[in-house]
């Protein structure tokens, strides 16, 4: 493997690991199998009804060789939450957490070196039993399978900074929907407008709220912040906004490095006057939001090493290839 040249593309590994529900709607022991093609029933929920969650995480290679993987009980709380608002049975916290360590060791040398990228882990729980009618599935499916990428997002170098398009007009989540949860129906909607966006030009598209357009929600895969001053806000997680884990930890670094934090909704005027904007997310990691487009109007953002943005990035960062020491115990080593 030529890892220079690790990009952001399909890249399949040697195992995955699969586990399956019982009779009395409980996981048992899954195993680890070779990476191939998944079996299922054409009246599965999945197929039918979209009946499934997904989570993102990454595996990442210290200095001294050693792997470690970031707040994965945090994924599998997650997961569960998604699971109880679509109806399906979950791992717990302990299966999910063993179930990822065995996949990511199994696959341990498609961990890119220090520094080169990261492996990226791809939980599934969908409803693989069959009904015949709008229905939860009898029986669930918990799938984790693994892809190493780069560092850079998308074809996009770290240093580069995201130029969004704010929609006005389509919504991302609806109250009473599925935005809180990493449903996978949440993504297919957006495609349309995420690629006429970026035919433009713009890297992606940022969302308002559905009830009176004019509230910052998110990004339609990732969290957003903005700087004023000392002020970090991001927008609530109200039932529309994902509770990102990467979003949650920035939250918690921030005021340890003296700033307030805070969690409110805020006007796309009031975002426009920010000093910084920056994304998060497991796979944009934090990036700098160097424009944003409001209704053919573009605003500029300070970027840069003298950064609010920077300072967080390289904390993370550090954190997660171990060059900075894990103060709050969110990395956890594979044996």
């Amino acid at each position: 493997m030529d890892w220079d040249k690790l990009g952001f593309q399909v890249i399949p590994t040697d195992f995955m690991y699969i586990m399956k529900s019982n009779e009395e709607g409980t996981f048992s022991n899954g195993d680890l199998v070779p990476f191939g093609t998944v079996q299922i029933e054409p009246h599965s929920t999945v197929l039918n009804y979209g009946q499934g969650l997904f989570e993102g995480m990454k595996a990442y290679r210290r200095a001294d060789g050693e792997v470690q993987i970031f707040r994965p009980e945090q994924n599998a709380m997650r997961m569960q939450m998604g699971a109880e608002r679509l109806l399906m049975v979950a791992p717990s916290v302990e299966q999910y957490v063993d179930a990822v360590k065995q996949v990511v060791h199994a696959n341990k040398r498609w961990v890119p070196p220090h520094g080169k990228g990261a492996l990226y882990i791809r939980p599934l729980l969908f409803g693989s039993g069959s009904v015949m009618g709008i229905a939860p599935a009898p029986h669930c499916t918990f799938l984790i399978y693994t892809n190493p990428i780069s560092n850079a997002y998308k074809g996009r170098h770290t240093n580069s900074t995201l130029s969004l398009l704010i929609e006005d007009t389509l919504p991302r989540a609806f109250p009473g929907g599925t935005g809180g949860v990493k449903n996978i129906g949440n993504y297919a909607p957006v495609f349309q407008v995420t690629k006429e966006a970026k035919a433009k030009g713009f890297f992606d598209v940022l969302f308002l709220d559905a009830e009176e357009h004019k509230y910052i929600e998110e990004v339609s895969s990732c969290n957003v912040f903005m700087v004023k001053g000392d002020v970090i806000s991001t927008s609530p997680t109200l039932g529309t906004i994902l509770p990102g884990i990467t979003r949650n930890s920035i939250i918690q670094l921030a005021r340890d490095l003296g700033y307030q934090a805070e969690e409110r909704k805020f006007s796309v005027d009031e975002f426009l006057e920010a000093d910084e904007v920056f994304c998060t997310g497991t796979a944009v990691g934090i990036s700098a939001v160097g424009s944003a487009t409001y209704k053919n109007t573009r605003v500029e953002f300070k970027t840069g090493a003298d950064t609010v943005t920077q300072k967080l990035f390289d904390m993370i960062t550090g954190i997660h290839t171990g060059l900075l020491e894990d103060n709050n115990g969110w990395m956890v080593k594979i044996d």
